[in-house]
């Protein structure tokens, strides 16, 4: 076994109310924060992308799900080889690299150049999730560990956020170009703060060499429990209709009749501050309810939020994002901690495979929605989420009957 956990061995777990799970909670919020600032700052320049490079809204998607795409694949790599190596190094390094190809396509002349580059900031990205949450499943005290994993969530909607906001200013009063550049560099320096403060792993034993047959072996074993199948799921599917809906919707407000300026629509991404506060919450009420009756309880929140922004009016616009905002951030915290909890062993592979499908959601189906924008408007882009969050509520449905033992 890659990684070792004994119930009888109290001091090697980090308990809720030391130092040390403050500086690991922090730690992983600055990776939370980072990772996704870099994943996401392009989303609100799709239109101004798609000016630059001549390019229609679906291929300026691209740009994001690229990222995604090669994410979702680096993961499953990633989660293998952090067997081998301790998991503040890979995380570190992963961290620096996509910072600096990051920095690298605020200075590309081509569409294709700036793809490629974004490609490679996805492939060195996975390196950071599926490591961090198992980073989390190893070192927290379970009992804590719905509470830390929601932090870390947290981080990522701030990262979001911030990625999102910061570059609508910056594009304001500069360009785009700017903008990547100065995420870039901000980032750089999340990533040395991170390695001061993140504790070394005391629960982790690495292997001494890569077995690719006991890779495919863990894999399997995760892949052969239903319970598991389920959350990969939900993570699929969460991420996907988020994407979808935040990547078209923004095409849609800078059009008429609404037409808001590039700062008007990266202002909307605050609502991230909200989505931080939901997988926080998120991870403290499944302290005191069953984590089914909160992730159902999510996935109608977020339903909701969706069916709401089918109007013309702006303020119950922006109450539909929040909404589905805040249950899609809460439904990632709460199955991201499940399969946290659900694997017995091989933690660093569980979540890779959850993040490989959380991943994978974003590239397919955010592309995918592109097609219901072009042909039938937000309605169809509606009607396609709401699609998704069905087969959500259905996967939920036999969470719960398998949590309840039935």
């Amino acid at each position: 076994m890659s990684s070792h956990h004994s119930m009888d061995r109290k001091d090697l777990w980090i308990e809720k109310g030391t130092s040390h799970y403050a500086r690991a909670t922090i730690a992983l919020f600055i990776v939370g924060f980072s990772t996704f600032s870099l994943i996401y700052a392009v989303q609100p320049l799709l239109p101004e992308l798609a000016a630059t490079f001549h390019v229609s809204p679906s291929v300026s998607a691209l740009s994001l799900s690229v990222t995604t795409g090669a994410l979702a694949i680096s993961i499953l790599l990633a989660g293998a080889a952090s067997e081998l190596m301790q998991r503040r190094t890979i995380m570190f390094w992963c961290m620096l690299a996509a910072s600096g190809a990051h920095i690298a396509c605020a200075f590309s002349t081509t569409w294709p150049t700036l793809l490629v580059w974004r490609t490679l900031e996805g492939l060195t990205l996975g390196g950071v999730p599926a490591v961090a949450m198992a980073y989390l499943a190893e070192e927290i005290h379970p009992n804590a560990l719905g509470r830390a994993m929601g932090l870390y969530i947290g981080g990522t909607a701030f990262g979001a956020m911030m990625g999102r906001v910061g570059v609508g200013v910056l594009c304001a009063v500069g360009s785009w170009r700017l903008a990547l550049t100065v995420v870039g560099i901000l980032d750089v320096s999340a990533t040395l703060i991170f390695w001061f403060l993140l504790p070394h792993s005391r629960n982790f034993i690495p292997q001494k060499q890569f077995v690719v047959t006991h890779h495919i072996r863990c894999w399997r074993e995760h892949l052969a429990r239903s319970t598991m199948l389920l959350l990969f799921l939900m993570g699929f599917l969460a991420l996907g209709i988020n994407v979808t809906m935040f990547n078209y919707l923004t095409f849609r407000l800078e059009s008429a009749p609404f037409n808001w300026s590039q700062g008007s629509i990266s202002a909307l991404f605050l609502v991230y501050l909200i989505g931080a506060w939901a997988s926080a919450t998120a991870g403290r009420l499944t302290e005191r309810w069953s984590r089914g009756r909160i992730l159902q309880a999510s996935l109608l929140v977020m339903g909701a939020g969706i069916v709401l922004t089918l109007t013309s009016h702006p303020a119950i616009i922006l109450l539909g994002i929040v909404g589905q905002t805040i249950g899609f951030f809460a439904t990632h915290s709460i199955a991201s901690s499940w399969v946290g909890r659900s694997a017995e062993n091989a933690k660093g592979h569980a979540s890779s495979l959850y993040l490989l499908s959380y991943y994978m959601g974003s590239s397919i189906l955010g592309a995918t929605g592109g097609w219901f924008w072009s042909h039938t408007g937000w309605s169809g882009v509606v009607a396609f989420c709401l699609s998704l969050l069905a087969c959500g509520l259905v996967a939920t449905a036999r969470l719960r009957m398998t949590e309840q033992g039935v």
